[in-house]
């Protein structure tokens, strides 16, 4: 079956909340079980109305294997460019190994250069040593060091 790409629905929320608690680092911050209520409703809520926000997922039928969040950025800097953030990105961990995490970057790519963004860029954790080998061998590059300040 093929995989395609929609932006994602309120319906969606359960599936995309499991997906970013499908791993070690977020098994301990995420609660699928209250993914339609409170803070994540919420959230849903604020970037489905921002045109400069698009919450993706890759459907293969109707099973959700992959999502991401991308957000597009107006900047002074590089004159005046604009760049494309990737985040939450995850594939499910029974589809993991079929190419769809580079199939999701891509998409994600391709919306950036069709909104005109001069680079695109993303984090990952330290401690996620295959990510960063994967984003490397898609292109990426490790150019700048990344600091958080937890509020």
């Amino acid at each position: 079956m093929e995989v395609s790409f929609r932006i994602a629905r309120r319906a969606d929320l359960r599936a995309i909340v499991g997906l970013l608690a499908d791993d070690a680092l977020g098994a301990a911050r995420e609660d699928p079980a209250q993914a339609e209520t409170g803070p994540y409703l919420a959230a849903f809520e604020a970037i489905s109305r921002d045109p400069n926000q698009m919450l993706l997922v890759m459907t293969e039928g109707e099973a959700i294997l992959g999502t991401l969040q991308l957000s597009f950025l107006p900047g002074l800097s590089r004159r005046g460019a604009w760049r494309g953030q990737i985040e939450g990105v995850r594939v499910a961990s029974t589809a993991r190994g079929r190419g769809l995490g580079a199939r999701l970057i891509g998409h994600a790519v391709d919306e950036c250069r069709a909104r005109g963004c001069a680079l695109v860029q993303l984090t990952t954790d330290q401690s996620r040593t295959d990510a960063h080998r994967f984003y490397e061998g898609l292109g990426f590059s490790a150019t700048h060091l990344g600091y958080k300040l937890t509020l």
